[in-house]
């Protein structure tokens, strides 16, 4: 390494002469970068070169040697100070031992001692600068594994597991923001089966979770990491509603993943929380929401709050049991896949082949769980026990098979009222969504965003549904409805094109004669001839 630098400062310049030659300053380690006869010119080469250590004599002129100590332990207080004088007063020594210098020297000294304080004092030098660098090692490590103890954090956090108590260490220590105000899950997942041939599905997920980053992550202020065979985001926003554009987003980068890299991707969204403890719920959510490709379809996003509201509100707390198998295929399975879970249920807690007390717990927990499922569901049970002790006193007289049949005629019962309540939620939406046009038709900025914003959903989610209830797409029903409006007032009003136009939301006649035409073959005014005898 580079030699250390000193600094010698004594009124007597022929002890300074002394000093230079009787040290071998090459074999210890040292080099002199200058001497100064007064401590004010001392202080300026101490600030021009910043020596390691400075051997100062006490009594020069201008500024004595305790200031000049002084000066330098304030402002350098890295530098080592060697007090080197022939006063041997108590009030001096006592002064150093403040300053907290290296050694106190009396005159005279021989070469050899001189020569083993300066040993000394570049040994303590060493040892300082080996332990900064130690330091500096360590963070240098401590910042290439930042990513991966981050990763572990969000893992942690996302199952539930972080203390709100320790949650400002980990922030602090891992150097991670989370501003919000409003935090939301997404898992992405993509397709191991759908692969285009010759990609290794490895380095297909890799690259969509590195788009995925580029595309989502600066906008949303997005924490990623990979969590059980998934990229999982933490996203963050300002208001409540954005979440429907957030949807919308994933919803285009799904179909970008497909377009670009042949990469079947879907997304799930889980519930917004204002709470980062609170992403526990959110993850679960998202996951529950990339479940539901098998009833939407893949390639796309799935908002949890527009497809299961339920879901969100109260959560299913029976996610990690034993039942949560069977509650899953409730939701999103066929009749047979039902019957299939209820069966494997059954055998995987052997039922009756255990101790009647092992029996009745396990009754117990069934029950329990039938009854929580269907209340976070909004679906009745009455038909099968008013109360829950009603239902469980049954289950526990039943011989085997005949529990699994009642089993069975209960999980069929669920899944079909969970579909008939899918169903009436998108017929009440799609209801909600044409009542809308009907009393908004007029104005020339609704849209399909218009709408959206109104039912606070996105607008992948319902122009799926729309267009699954309805047979087209909303632009198409609001194109039709403002046609039908144009129709009767052509029939029953004597008002120029342009007016009625502007009535039904066009703001330009000429388009508006474009689309009449396209859609009923003729041009306004044409219609009204053919129709009424006159053009008025």
């Amino acid at each position: 390494m580079d030699k250390y630098t000193v600094l010698l400062v004594d009124d007597e310049e022929e002890v300074i002469q002394v000093i230079m030659k009787k040290i071998d300053w090459e074999e210890l380690g040292l080099s002199v970068i200058g001497y100064a006869s007064n401590g004010v010119k001392a202080l300026e080469l101490v600030e021009e070169f910043q020596p390691d250590i400075v051997m100062t004599d006490i009594k020069m002129p201008y500024m004595d040697g305790m200031e000049l100590s002084q000066q330098i332990k304030r402002e350098f207080p890295a530098t080592k100070i060697l007090i080197f004088t022939g006063f041997d007063e108590f009030e001096y020594a006592k002064e150093a031992v403040h300053l907290e210098v290296e050694e106190y020297i009396l005159k005279p000294v021989n070469a050899a001692e001189l020569k083993e304080v300066f040993i000394q004092v570049k040994n303590k030098l060493d040892q300082e600068i080996s332990e900064k660098r130690s330091v500096e090692v360590l963070q240098r490590y401590y910042m290439e594994s930042l990513p991966v103890l981050r990763a572990n954090f969000y893992s942690t956090l996302i199952e539930g597991r972080i203390q709100e108590n320790e949650l400002p260490k980990y922030l602090q220590d891992y150097q991670i923001a989370f501003a919000g105000p409003l935090f939301c899950c997404l898992v992405i997942h993509t397709s191991s089966r759908q692969v285009p041939e010759g990609m290794n599905p490895l380095l297909l997920d890799t690259s969509v979770r590195k788009q995925a980053e580029e595309r989502l992550g600066e906008k949303w202020r997005a924490k990623s990491f990979s969590y059980l065979g998934n990229t999982v985001m933490i996203v963050q926003f300002e208001e409540e509603w954005l979440v429907a554009d957030l949807t919308d987003e994933c919803d285009r980068f799904c179909r970008y993943a497909r377009r670009m890299i042949g990469a079947v991707v879907t997304v799930g969204v889980g519930k917004v929380c204002r709470d980062v403890l609170e992403l526990a719920k959110s993850y679960i959510g998202a996951r529950e929401a990339v479940s539901y490709r098998a009833i939407y379809g893949a390639s796309r996003a799935v908002n949890i709050r527009e497809i299961d509201p339920q879901e969100t509100a109260g959560g299913n707390p029976t996610d990690d049991t034993r039942l949560g198998e069977l509650f899953k295929r409730i939701c999103l399975g066929s009749e047979q896949e039902v019957r299939e879970a209820a069966d494997r249920y059954l055998a995987k807690n052997s039922f009756p082949a255990q101790s009647l007390q092992g029996h009745q717990i396990a009754i117990m927990e069934l029950v329990s769980g039938l009854y929580r499922f269907s209340a976070n569901h909004d679906i009745s049970m009455e038909a099968f026990g008013k109360r829950v002790d009603d239902l469980y006193r049954t289950f526990l007289d039943l011989e085997p098979e005949a529990l699994r049949e009642r089993l069975i005629d209960i999980c069929l019962s669920l899944h079909e009222q969970m579909i008939r309540a899918r169903s009436m939620s998108t017929q009440s939406f799609v209801t909600k969504a044409k009542e809308y046009v009907q009393t908004h038709y007029f104005e020339a900025e609704l849209s399909l965003d218009t709408v959206c914003r109104e039912m606070g959903v996105s607008n992948s989610y319902f122009s799926t549904v729309f267009k699954k209830e309805v047979g087209k797409s909303f632009i198409g029903y609001l194109t039709e409805y403002r046609m039908e409006q144009a129709l009767r007032l052509l029939l029953e009003t004597n008002d120029k094109s342009y007016t009625i136009a502007k009535s039904v939301g066009y703001t330009d006649p000429n388009y508006f004669s474009y689309v009449f035409k396209r859609q009923f073959g003729v041009s306004p005014s044409k219609y009204r001839t053919e129709y009424t005898g006159s053009e008025r």
